[in-house]
């Protein structure tokens, strides 16, 4: 009868040890499952910053390329003032002969829509009021018929582009 007896209690450890199986493997599988979450969040994670830091990358770059044709359309038009400072030295002589003038006039006139369609403007007019991010004072006048920090004779424009600044305007400031 000793024999019959260990047999149900080796069933009964046996059932016991099933459970107690079945309960690991339970509690195993949220711990794979948690795992497996963790490593599907962190690859999305890793997805969203490389989108991120190519679309950073795409702007930046875009930006870049903007900057470098303004760049190289200033240094472009800065190497033509000289040529528009004497066109308007020449229109600024007096003569007598009508055609050439008018031909100076127009040389002058063309070159001015070229730059106004590049986008380019001038500045640096009398009665303007002084603005060193601009204008590069070269001479200082007391003159009471004028306010504070204006303008009063410009000896060569200025030019920008956009924000960009092609040549600071050299003028004279009253007061």
């Amino acid at each position: 009868m000793d024999e019959t007896k260990n047999i149900p209690e080796t069933e009964e450890v046996t059932e016991e040890t099933a459970a107690e199986q079945a309960a690991e493997e339970t509690a195993a599988e949220p711990d794979e499952t948690e795992v497996l979450r963790k490593q599907l969040a962190d690859e999305h994670d890793a997805h969203l910053r490389l989108a991120a830091e190519y679309d950073n990358f795409r702007k930046r770059t875009q930006k870049e390329r903007e900057s470098l044709y303004t760049d190289a359309k200033a240094d472009t038009i800065g190497k033509f003032l000289p040529v528009f400072d004497n066109l308007q030295r020449a229109m600024a002589q007096p003569t007598q002969d009508e055609a050439y003038k008018k031909g100076v006039e127009m040389t002058v006139q063309g070159l001015e829509s070229i730059l106004e369609t590049l986008g380019v403007k001038s500045f640096g007019e009398v009665g303007e009021t002084f603005d060193p991010n601009l204008h590069n004072a070269v001479m200082h006048k007391d003159d009471e018929s004028l306010g504070e920090s204006v303008i009063c004779e410009v000896f060569q424009t200025g030019f920008k582009v956009g924000e960009k600044v092609i040549r600071h305007a050299m003028v004279v400031v009253a007061n």
